[in-house]
């Protein structure tokens, strides 16, 4: 039987006193799964700028790299098994990110970099087109997962989304292998598809949609999404997995009447997530 722990995870994402985003979401996950977090913050905010204007604090570019410098040559590396980043505070913590996960892999080439790239939604971009960028060219070339939504995708590739197979043609030419795409167009009447783009496949999980959602699951799905590869679990029981945990998250926090991710509040959901998922095989791809 094998009792070796889970893997800890280096989380660079953003970092809100009051919410449930950024590091409030996928560290919080992470932890409650069993991994051990390293958290780096990008920046940090008294809360999401969605709720209104807040004093934001990002870290002199030169602390940043001397923090992650550490950590990439510390004695404790090999605890870890994956990377994920989120939110970056500006443009030049891309390649403050990237040499760190260059570092990481030089020491450990199986440790798994998953690229979240929070750049925008339906509205457009919410961060400067620098920041963006810097994510599009720096960060995923060298990520073996992303987990952007559909206009994050759209805006990154210059491809249309506006179906399902559109969706996983521009998954495909995002470039990292494996490539989650939240917020998808899905077949059935009010709902929402995640796509799960692979080397050896892809497969669509569809929900119904929730009526004003929280901010944050993108955060959470992207927490939820490296624990199952970092438990090796099957593609399509990764996608299950994780679009029932984010979909049972999110409904339950809306239910509530919630601002914010009721993550703390419904925890015991995240290792076993109850809420249903249609699920649906778009077809091999020859390795």
């Amino acid at each position: 039987m094998d009792t070796k722990p889970p893997a800890a995870v280096v989380v660079i994402s953003s970092l809100v006193a009051r919410g449930g985003v950024g590091l409030r979401a996928t560290g919080f996950a992470l932890e409650r799964l069993g991994h051990p977090v390293w958290s780096v913050p990008t920046v940090f905010l008294p809360w999401h700028p969605g709720h209104g204007p807040s004093t934001r604090i990002v870290p002199p570019a030169a602390d940043f790299q001397a923090a992650l410098d550490e950590l990439a040559g510390s004695g404790w590396l090999d605890e870890v098994g994956a990377i994920v980043s989120g939110y970056l505070g500006d443009a030049g913590q891309a390649a403050a990110v990237a040499t760190f996960v260059a570092a990481v892999k030089a020491r450990n080439p199986d440790i798994r970099y998953l690229c979240d790239p929070v750049t925008g939604d339906e509205e457009g971009l919410y961060v400067p087109e620098e920041t963006a960028d810097a994510i599009r060219t720096a960060l995923l070339p060298i990520a073996d997962v992303a987990t952007p939504n559909r206009h994050e995708l759209a805006w990154l590739t210059g491809l249309a989304t506006d179906t399902i197979g559109d969706t996983l043609t521009a998954a495909r030419a995002l470039g990292p292998e494996r490539v989650l795409v939240t917020s998808a167009p899905a077949l059935m009447r009010n709902s929402v598809a995640t796509l799960y783009a692979t080397p050896r496949g892809a497969w669509v999980a569809e929900h119904p949609l929730v009526a004003h959602p929280p901010h944050g699951p993108g955060d959470l799905a992207a927490a939820l999404l490296i624990d199952q590869i970092l438990a090796g679990h099957p593609n399509p029981v990764a996608l299950e997995k994780t679009t029932a945990g984010a979909f049972e998250i999110v409904a339950r926090s809306a239910k509530a009447g919630a601002d914010e991710l009721a993550i703390v509040a419904d925890q015991g959901r995240l290792p076993r997530p109850m809420a249903m998922v249609q699920m649906r095989h778009l077809g091999e791809v020859k390795a």
